[in-house]
């Protein structure tokens, strides 16, 4: 390996082809994307040097601040309901299930594979008010309620979203969690038996600290997926009513695509990655706080 590795050509014909490879596809389409946030225009239209219109623009667009602060609030609710649900659900599986765990994870596990599109109108059809009561509307109705219209309120449309998201993904999140819950060396948790440790006691003192890696790569996971959710809304309610729902995605998506302004959907994009990425550095440094702790 040392004669391989001290071989420049070698290295070369053995790492070249991947990396031009990552380059081409990763490296060229975002530094091309940060050189668009400097023009404006289209690729009709042409493009324009705007110089710092563009971050002017994002800075004082109530639009931005709007998608912002509904894009936080989705990942941070769906990020702790996904975690939580999913460790909740793994601990059943090992502790409480065990060998009869198989079918409950493969029914929790059916809502991942459905097609999003296919899950955002069973739950149109869920709470639909018109033009005629979905199930929602008709449950109420039989405890003496009136119909809601819960896709026609900003605030109702996001727990619609909240719960279908959950119910969609949180069997994913159980079988993550599982498989580091099912690492955990079985004489540890014996010897942790024999001491007294016994419910959640044995959960909070040696289930949990074990399993803290698995959490946090399971909450870098979600909540980076959750910051671009972009498909599921659009499904649902695109945004509405109004831009209620809108994600800084769908608002990138409408600026860039809709509107021809590339120049400015592209400084949303930028926008939308350093979130992603300061969130991200957050965690990772949290954590290693942590694990240095225990």
């Amino acid at each position: 390996m040392n004669n391989v590795l001290g071989d420049k050509k070698a290295v070369v014909v053995l790492l070249g082809p991947a990396l031009l490879v990552y380059t081409l596809a990763m490296l060229v389409p975002v530094f091309w994307s940060l050189g668009y946030t400097f023009l404006s225009g289209n690729a009709i239209t042409g493009f324009t040097f705007a110089g710092l219109s563009n971050f002017e623009k994002l800075f004082s667009d109530p639009a931005v601040g709007e998608a912002l602060w509904f894009t936080v609030r989705y990942a941070v609710v769906i990020t702790a309901g996904q975690v939580l649900l999913g460790y909740f659900l793994s601990l059943l599986y090992v502790f409480a299930l065990k060998r009869g765990s198989s079918l409950i994870r493969t029914l929790v596990f059916f809502p991942v594979v459905l097609p999003t599109v296919a899950v955002a109108l069973l739950f149109q059809k869920m709470f639909e008010i018109a033009p005629q009561n979905g199930l929602v509307n008709s449950a109420l109705n039989v405890f003496g309620m009136g119909s809601i219209d819960w896709l026609g309120d900003g605030s109702r449309a996001f727990w619609v979203i909240v719960i279908m998201d959950l119910w969609r993904s949180m069997g994913f999140y159980a079988v993550l969690l599982y498989t580091g819950l099912v690492d955990i060396p079985e004489d540890i948790l014996e010897s942790a038996r024999l001491d007294g440790a016994q419910g959640l006691r044995l959960i909070r003192h040696i289930v949990l600290p074990l399993s803290l890696p698995v959490l946090l790569s399971s909450i870098i996971f979600s909540i980076n997926g959750t910051l671009k959710v972009f498909d599921s809304i659009v499904a649902l309610t695109n945004g509405g009513p109004g831009s209620a729902t809108t994600p800084l995605t769908l608002h990138m998506f409408r600026t860039s695509f809709t509107y021809g302004d590339y120049g400015y959907g592209s400084t949303v994009a930028l926008l939308l990655t350093i979130l992603c990425l300061i969130v991200t550095l957050f965690i990772f440094r949290s954590s290693r706080r942590d694990l240095t702790k225990d």
